[in-house]
């Protein structure tokens, strides 16, 4: 099922996001958050497959109508993001989505990918209120902390690439263990791949196995967090 642009409240102005409702039109909430790309058709593409499983997904629009597909450019763009207000925007997501009549339960998951996979960590940790479960796709932001006692609070999932020169794996764990030392739960999988292997728009780096395994595990971590 295809979805739609709307607006939502959002740190005091008005955000887009692109929303994709289930075939019943009722579901958990789930907000996806975009690679340093922006909101491109891929992750709108990502919102209906995740309604087509029965989640009421939504990717706020984390630039406010920015994107690119150059490298230099989808950089810049990353490294201006405010990060404050991109907790803001990722609440107002969240509460957008709570207080929506076709999220049954109330609950809300977040996943990411690359830039948005360490901002759903930074959702997840700073608004625990409003967002009941993270799962990080080689999460990665140079600007962004993600402090394990805060983490703690949320359960996450993660998945890593072997491969990605960006992410040491040894940097995730050390991630792991301070989530699961705190009390946390911090499910981690590693993938023979390299950075960005779930993007099917990207056949350089895309690796159907290792994709097809992480969706069944992200499914699975959601249904049994916030459904």
């Amino acid at each position: 099922m295809s979805g739609s642009m709307v607006q939502f409240p959002a740190n005091g102005h008005v955000c887009d996001g692109y929303l994709s409702l289930p075939a019943g039109g009722m579901g958990p909430g789930l907000i996806v958050i975009q690679e340093w790309w922006g909101l491109v058709e891929h992750i709108k593409t990502l919102c209906d497959r995740f309604s087509a499983e029965g989640f009421v997904a939504l990717a706020p629009d984390m630039y406010h109508g920015e994107r690119t597909t150059s490298p230099d450019q989808a950089g810049k763009l990353l490294m201006a993001l405010n990060i404050a207000g991109a907790g803001k925007d990722m609440r107002g997501a969240a509460e957008f989505l709570r207080a929506s009549g076709s999220v049954k339960p109330k609950k809300v998951g977040i996943l990411g990918f690359c830039m948005g996979g360490q901002l759903a960590l930074f959702a997840a940790q700073e608004h625990p209120d409003v967002i009941d479960a993270a799962v990080d796709f080689y999460g990665i932001h140079p600007k962004v902390e993600i402090v394990p006692e805060k983490l703690a609070k949320v359960p996450v999932l993660g998945h890593f690439a072997t491969r990605d020169k960006g992410v040491p794996m040894e940097s995730v764990q050390s991630l792991q263990k301070g989530v699961r030392d705190a009390g946390g739960t911090f499910e981690l999988h590693a993938y023979e791949a390299e950075h960005a292997f779930f993007n099917d728009t990207r056949p350089t780096v895309y690796d159907a196995a290792a994709a097809t395994l992480a969706m069944a595990r992200t499914l699975t971590f959601f249904r049994e967090h916030i459904r």
